[in-house]
């Protein structure tokens, strides 16, 4: 007979001081951004639309404003992704620890090679993405002012389109760390449960979210091998609960001959 344990899920304090991490920096680099471009547009407004020379001089200040904060960050993201990495590892660990112990079986894991491989994947993971949001926001708020500049349009018109690029930039931050905090969770659990020799899982719907996957919905309760998982992809592939974006599935690990 086989026994279904409590699933290990995602820790939410974990989310949200990534979370915090991403926005306190988003923020640092949007007041830098709103302090240089009202400066440098209020010293050369008299001349924007009238030449493009002022233009040229506005592109080539924000590139190099840009740079200073790509590279900022760029050293900033190993360290954040590795906090990041270790403590959703660590809690993880622990979590799972606790409902084998509950179960009858007493553990105590260590950093075996298998296990490093998949942390370091998640640190340069999550690197590349924190890497990649001064990129994508610059490249949204020169386009902002640029587009202000050739339009002749006045400081008052193009600061609530940098505030509405800023509130995106947000927005994503938020869902990195939502997404990454679920993805690390499964891909770790999947690792550690598999070494233990574990291979089975039931699938549970999360319930939480607004717009459900009805293929997931239609998986809650189902039995899956943590080598495949089901065939409830986006695109009908087989995956993992908390793989795909916004996945918030979790599982339940059945261990057999436990009754």
């Amino acid at each position: 007979m086989k026994k279904k344990l409590p699933a290990v899920r995602p820790n939410v304090g974990i989310e949200a001081e990534y979370r915090e991490s991403l926005q306190k920096m988003i923020e640092r680099m949007h007041r830098s951004v709103m302090y240089w471009v009202t400066a440098a547009y209020r010293k050369n407004e008299p001349e924007i639309a009238k030449d493009e020379l002022p233009a040229r001089a506005l592109q080539r200040s924000m590139k190099r404003l840009a740079r200073r904060w790509e590279k900022n960050i760029d050293e900033v993201a190993p360290k954040l992704a590795a906090h990041f990495a270790r403590s959703t590892l660590t809690r993880s660990d622990k979590a799972l620890e606790r409902i084998l112990r509950n179960g009858g079986m007493t553990v105590k894991f260590t950093l075996s090679k298998p296990m490093r491989d998949v942390l370091q994947a998640k640190i340069a993971e999550n690197v590349s993405l924190i890497r990649s949001i001064p990129s994508q926001y610059f490249t949204q708020i020169e386009g902002k002012v640029m587009r202000s500049v050739q339009r002749g349009r006045d400081l008052s018109e193009l600061v609530p389109d940098l505030q509405k690029q800023y509130g995106v930039t947000r927005r994503r931050a938020a869902l990195i760390a939502r997404d990454q905090n679920n993805k690390a969770t499964s891909a770790y659990q999947v690792a550690r449960q598999t070494s233990l020799g574990l291979e089975e899982g039931i699938w549970m719907h999360s319930g939480g979210g607004q717009h459900p996957r009805p293929k997931h919905v239609a998986a809650n309760g189902k039995k899956f091998k943590l080598s495949e998982g089901l065939p409830v992809g986006d695109k009908g592939q087989k995956v993992l609960p908390g793989e795909e974006i916004n996945c918030k599935c979790v599982w339940r690990p059945v261990i057999p001959g436990l009754t």
